[in-house]
């Protein structure tokens, strides 16, 4: 994608949904059906994006994860943050990666920070609590000791398996006018909305590299037939060092619940 073409897309997400001559000039580029869904989200828009290996794996098993991406596959990455209001991970993404969350390798505008800490163990000298960027939102269960009182709380009731609910979290954002959302990691908390029925549009961005080993991006919970496996519409963006799955959820919804379908059991792990 060159300057110009990301500038169109940009002006979308400026622009909202009013359709003008920058919005069917837009239609041209050959990254429009990858980019338009996120850049005119409006009312409730949630996306989450994996960056993984040929094999599945987003780090090694020590947890070196900086490499997994190619440099387009980690300019993609930043336009998916510079199209939303917020970006999410989870605590443990925190912990173990130390990220910013910024926009950084693309020209545009940081998203909030919100980092899902159900019982406060954000790290305080986490980078992006100091670094003065874009906003910060610590969202942790109403029954923990406030983390982090200098940057903005939301405090949620628990479940009663004691976790936070997504939809709650993104009805909290929402009341702060932020509804286009990126759920970014880590595979717990990707599961979390996906399990939920929360996320709309999962990019899977695949660089040329096999690990062998190591953690998965997504961790939903198991199943024992194929059947039962999500079948999203999905189409393919080959966008230089990685090749993106842009993959619809919303449309490929009935296809999960087909009846038709051979009850095909899972093949047992090795």
């Amino acid at each position: 994608m060159n300057d110009d073409q990301w500038q169109r897309i940009l002006s979308l997400r400026q622009q909202g949904s009013r359709s003008d001559g920058s919005v069917s000039a837009d239609r041209a580029s050959p990254f429009s059906d990858l980019y338009r869904p996120i850049a005119l989200g409006r009312e409730r828009f949630v996306l989450a994006q994996v960056g993984q290996s040929l094999d599945g794996r987003v780090a090694t098993p020590s947890g070196d994860a900086k490499e997994v991406s190619g440099c387009n596959g980690i300019e993609h990455l930043h336009r998916c943050r510079a199209l939303v209001d917020a970006v999410i991970v989870g605590v443990g993404t925190v912990v173990a990666d130390n990220p910013s969350l910024s926009v950084r390798a693309v020209p545009g505008v940081s998203p909030v920070r919100v980092v899902i800490d159900c019982n406060g163990r954000m790290p305080l000298n986490a980078k992006m609590l100091h670094d003065g960027g874009a906003p910060v939102i610590v969202v942790q269960a109403s029954d923990v000791v406030l983390r982090c009182p200098e940057h903005e709380t939301l405090q949620i009731d628990r479940q009663p398996n004691g976790e936070l609910a997504p939809a709650d979290i993104l009805a909290a954002l929402s009341e702060r006018g932020l509804t286009s959302i990126l759920v970014e990691g880590g595979a717990t908390t990707i599961a979390r909305f996906m399990d939920a029925g929360l996320i709309d549009r999962l990019h899977v961005s695949i660089a040329p590299i096999i690990i062998g080993s190591g953690p998965a991006g997504i961790n939903l919970p198991p199943i024992d037939l194929l059947r039962d496996a999500k079948r999203p519409s999905v189409t393919v963006h080959n966008i230089g060092t990685d090749i993106v799955f842009d993959c619809d959820l919303r449309a490929g919804a009935a296809a999960d619940k087909l009846e038709d379908r051979d009850k095909i059991p899972m093949a047992y792990p090795a």
